[in-house]
């Protein structure tokens, strides 16, 4: 029987996945390069072939994270909906994200990517960059359009948006699921939307 050779971008990303995968069900510590070997079905050499090490791999898995919250804000973009509504559907997505694969937060606030790694902190602050830089586009629509107030800047309104998220987010990861992230984002959001309305 011969085996399939996967595309080198397809295989990048079916071993993030996988990383995913087992960082959800053992932790940041359960990750190495023979457990993700084998939840690919692959021998470790093949996963050294797309990486050096672990590190390697959880910057795929990084860069994994950013292109489906990216993903959720083009997704939404495309929608004529008000930039309100769209905002609620952007907190909507990501929360959605967070709550189904727990290992997104154990992956962000591990030793691995703020404990002392440069390149990951930078990598990190990226994806945050693109949140904000995101939200903010949507917020400036709204303030043009009249829904939004104009007396506090998009960027500032953006950041409070994902004060939404990442606090709950930490307390959920803490409480290892036992914080209702979901009721917490929709009651966040009456607050928020107050807080921001024209």
């Amino acid at each position: 029987m011969v085996k399939k050779r996967f595309d080198t971008a397809i295989r990048h990303e079916q071993i993030a996945e996988a990383a995913l995968d087992i960082v959800r069900s053992d932790g940041i510590k359960g990750l190495n390069v023979a457990a993700v070997a084998k939840k690919v079905g692959i021998v470790p050499s093949a996963v050294y072939r797309h990486f050096k090490n672990k590190s390697e791999i959880v910057t795929a898995v990084l860069k994994l994270i950013q292109t489906r919250l990216n993903q959720n804000y083009r997704d939404v973009i495309q929608q004529n909906l008000e930039p309100v509504e769209k905002l609620n559907i952007v907190l909507s997505k990501h929360v959605e994200l967070i709550a189904g694969n727990n290992a997104i937060p154990r992956i962000i606030f591990s030793e691995e990517v703020v404990g002392g790694m440069p390149e990951k902190q930078q990598q990190l602050y990226g994806i945050i960059r693109d949140v904000i830089s995101n939200v903010t586009l949507i917020v400036a629509e709204g303030q043009e359009k009249g829904s939004i107030r104009k007396d506090v800047p998009a960027e500032n309104i953006a950041v409070s948006f994902l004060g939404m998220i990442q606090p709950a987010a930490i307390i959920w990861n803490l409480s290892d699921g036992e914080f209702d992230l979901v009721r917490h984002s929709k009651n966040a959001w009456m607050l928020f939307l107050d807080a921001i309305r024209e």
